[in-house]
């Protein structure tokens, strides 16, 4: 479980949690000042976090080949509890997404099967990789990530499922997929994609709720659904009221917050808060940090002792770069309005723990770099 004596300890990337911590810290204060009399988020978030940092401290020190050995245990109780949340799940915002675990706290499956599926896809592409380009094989490690997705899917959470199918590609990609292959699937599929978005745009189309599919609607015609898009159109105008330095360096004579009228700003419209209160520059500081976290995870990935710590690190790396992308692209208004939180940043201690144990395992595929 524990490899000291193969750990380099002058390899510990300790820029890389200093980079969490900052941006974890950033959150919390976000959250503190969407906060409503009587509630407790900020002091949840500060504690998630300091618990979050103890979580990256123990993960980073478990060897991830000893973690890699239950690959099989890790995906069978992935879809034991993405099969409790559809037994016996709670529903929040007509969602129903989160487990009640003995009564002590509230857990996200889906957050969690992001991490497990990385494991388990990259032990997979790392035992059979000399069948990456079998049919059989492609056909078959499709399924095993369409089960799941599927699950999560079928709770309503569109975003999360999309996460894990950009993180399988990914993965499928970096573990040596032929261009053999590669060239044809998007021959068929660009085409593919292009009549399925024009399906799923009619009125007797079956694969999106009501709700989704107006969501995409409203993107390309914002006019003809100005409920769908209140939330979005209020966190623009939040974002846009932060200028170029923000509100919480000189202030506004007002004392009115834009983001006061974003629902959901704590969480999924977390960076219409920082928009609004560190402007054009804070919001470029935050793409950087988050930017130099997705470049330690691809450089540990190039620098792993084996294939599977780099498929692993690949996985973590693709889904940081996904949800940063689709987070910001929903809050600015260039993406349909679908909930998923932004990393260290929004509100939800299942997200925030999911990316802390990324964040761990990453740590530790760096201390047993090759040499």
């Amino acid at each position: 479980m524990f490899k000291f004596k193969e750990y380099d300890i002058k390899r510990y990337n300790f820029s890389l949690i200093i980079v969490v911590l900052i941006l974890g810290s950033i959150g919390a204060f976000l959250i503190k000042q969407v906060q409503q009399e009587g509630e407790r988020l900020f002091e949840e978030q500060l504690i998630g976090l300091v618990g979050g940092i103890l979580l990256v401290l123990f993960v980073s020190l478990v060897d991830y080949h000893f973690i890699g050995k239950f690959y099989i245990v890790l995906y069978i109780i992935n879809l034991g509890l993405l099969v409790w949340v559809k037994v016996d799940g709670i529903v929040v915002n007509y969602a129903r997404r989160w487990i009640n675990i003995f009564d002590l706290f509230t857990l996200q499956p889906s957050e969690l099967s992001k991490i497990i599926m990385i494991i388990f896809m990259a032990k997979i592409f790392t035992i059979f990789k000399h069948r990456l380009n079998n049919l059989l094989f492609i056909i078959a490690s499709a399924i095993l990530m369409a089960i799941p997705t599927y699950l999560i899917l079928t709770q309503t959470d569109l975003s999360t499922s999309l996460v894990l199918i950009f993180i399988f590609v990914m993965l499928f990609f970096a573990a040596g997929l032929s261009w053999k292959i590669i060239l044809p699937i998007l021959a068929i599929g660009v085409p593919s994609f292009i009549v399925l978005f024009w399906y799923i745009q009619q009125d007797y189309q079956v694969l999106l709720t009501k709700t989704q599919q107006q969501r995409v609607l409203s993107i390309l015609n914002p006019e003809l659904y100005p409920a769908v898009m209140y939330q979005q159109d209020n966190a623009r105008k939040a974002i846009g009221s932060g200028q170029l330095y923000g509100k919480i360096l000189f202030g506004d004579p007002s004392g009115i917050r834009g983001y006061d009228s974003v629902p959901i700003s704590e969480s999924d419209f977390i960076f219409s808060v920082a928009g609004e209160e560190f402007g054009f520059i804070g919001c470029c500081l935050l793409l950087i940090l988050y930017g130099i976290i997705i470049f330690k995870c691809l450089m540990t990935a190039k620098k792993a002792s084996d294939r599977f710590g780099m498929l692993i690190a690949v996985g973590i790396a693709s889904m940081f770069m996904f949800q940063v992308f689709v987070n910001i692209g929903v809050v600015t208004g260039i993406l349909p309005n679908t909930g998923i939180p932004l990393p260290f940043l929004s509100k939800g201690l299942s997200s925030l723990m999911s990316s802390m144990i990324g964040i761990g395992i990453i740590l530790n595929i760096r201390l047993q770099q090759k040499k």
